[in-house]
């Protein structure tokens, strides 16, 4: 396949020489052949002329779930990684969230067999437990040598200390990653959303910020005492920030990230009790929102995430206290992000990572493998159902004005195009 990008506006900080630069790409083979100022159609190539079109590498996002094997009513791969390309991202780290649970190394060799000819890659997360119940060891080092990218019991806490401990000591015999899920669930209890006026108000019980804070100064203690990787996805607090940065001023080998929803809405917007805003973990308070925004500019986080979801509408047309946790987000994922961030920081942050989950890095550069996402960033427009790729349908973007549209990605040869 011969594709040529036409007045591609090129976003890669990296490359001072082509950074913000229009420039022409032509592919071959998936190979990017040459970058000109114009370069004339070679015979049999696709010419792809869109509006204000702008090129960077292609993105990761580093919590997604879909539904197959066993809860393919949510969401099947092929149509989760078709709407992952059609949101932008060329990479996605699958979460453990299906039945049977990923938690042996035929798990995650079905999975990646089941990817293979996708455009948007798929890098899968096995359980860090067997079942991913929290008492026994999973496969760690086979699942890994089938090519799981890290251990991670789906949104579960570790609540046995010493399992983390032992996790995080044997992974370094193959340099691997522990996720521990930050939630105290003693001090959580019952509570359903943040901990506060709001949850006040409405007279619905609360997760306390607490709960979060102390499984993470725990998890970093563990980690200081057994080195080893340590990841904390999606932190929400304010001090949770604050604890992250200490421990890698001490030089901890940790990561965080955040969804991308808890940067942008507040627990104010449960007030009409809509259950497409009940979220774990919960939104908190604009205090926790701008340290979040603020550890994100800083460095803190190292990853933004959709935390996309599918859930079918049994699971969210109930009562809020018996409604399951979350939202779609792939496809309001850079609309959102732009709403709060320039372009340049945007596109850095949807680039960054893949170096933890020793997820290959490429360049935008003649002899390189083409792997990039097209977008338009100019674009204002209210989000809609009609938006929504998933077979789910409970995204808590609805009606919110985004910024930003995705063409779609370019990559494994493959042009994927909304």
């Amino acid at each position: 396949m011969n594709i040529l990008l036409k007045s591609a506006k090129i976003i890669n900080a990296q490359n001072k020489e082509l950074h913000l630069k229009k420039r022409d790409i032509l592919i071959k083979d998936g190979t990017i052949d040459k970058i000109a100022a114009k370069i004339e159609a070679p015979k049999d190539t696709q010419v792809v002329d869109l509006k204000n079109l702008h090129v960077s590498l292609g993105w990761l996002d580093s919590s997604v779930c879909f539904g197959e094997p066993g809860y393919e009513e949510r969401e099947t791969i092929s149509n989760g990684l078709r709407t992952a390309a059609l949101s932008g991202f060329t990479d996605i780290v699958l979460n453990p969230n299906t039945h049977p649970i990923a938690d042996s190394s035929s798990d995650i060799v079905f999975l990646t067999n089941a990817a293979r000819d996708s455009a948007t890659n798929l890098h899968p997360l096995g359980t860090m437990t067997m079942g991913g119940e929290g008492i026994d060891l999973a496969e760690l080092y086979d699942m890994h040598n089938s090519g799981a990218v890290g251990f991670y019991d789906f949104k579960s806490p570790i609540s046995n200390s010493n399992l983390l401990k032992i996790a995080l000591q044997y992974v370094q015999n193959f340099d691997g990653l522990v996720y521990s899920q930050p939630l105290d669930v003693k001090i959580a209890g019952k509570g359903l959303v943040h901990e506060g006026i709001t949850s006040t108000k409405l007279g619905l019980k609360g997760i306390p910020s607490l709960a979060e804070e102390i499984q993470i100064v725990r998890d970093l203690f563990i980690l200081e005492y057994t080195e080893g990787k340590l990841h904390i996805p999606t932190v929400s607090t304010a001090n949770a920030v604050k604890l992250i940065a200490d421990a890698k001023k001490k030089g901890l080998n940790v990561t965080c990230s955040v969804a991308i929803h808890n940067l942008y809405f507040t627990d104010e917007v449960l007030e009409e009790f809509d259950t497409a805003y009940k979220v774990y973990p919960p939104l908190r308070t604009k205090k926790d929102t701008k340290a979040l925004i603020k550890g994100v500019k800083d460095g803190t986080i190292d990853f933004v995430t959709a935390d996309h979801i599918p859930l079918n509408i049994e699971l969210k047309a109930v009562e809020f206290d018996n409604a399951t946790y979350g939202s779609v987000g792939l496809e309001s994922a850079f609309g959102l992000l732009h709403t709060l961030f320039d372009t340049e920081t945007c596109i850095t942050l949807l680039t960054q990572g893949k170096e933890r989950y020793n997820i290959a890095e490429n360049d935008l550069a003649e002899g390189r493998k083409a792997c990039l996402t097209l977008f338009n960033p100019d674009v204002d427009y209210t989000f809609e159902k009609s938006h929504i790729l998933s077979q789910s349908k409970n995204s808590m973007t609805l009606g919110e004005s985004l910024k930003g549209k995705v063409y779609g990605i370019f990559n494994n040869n493959q042009l994927i195009l909304n």
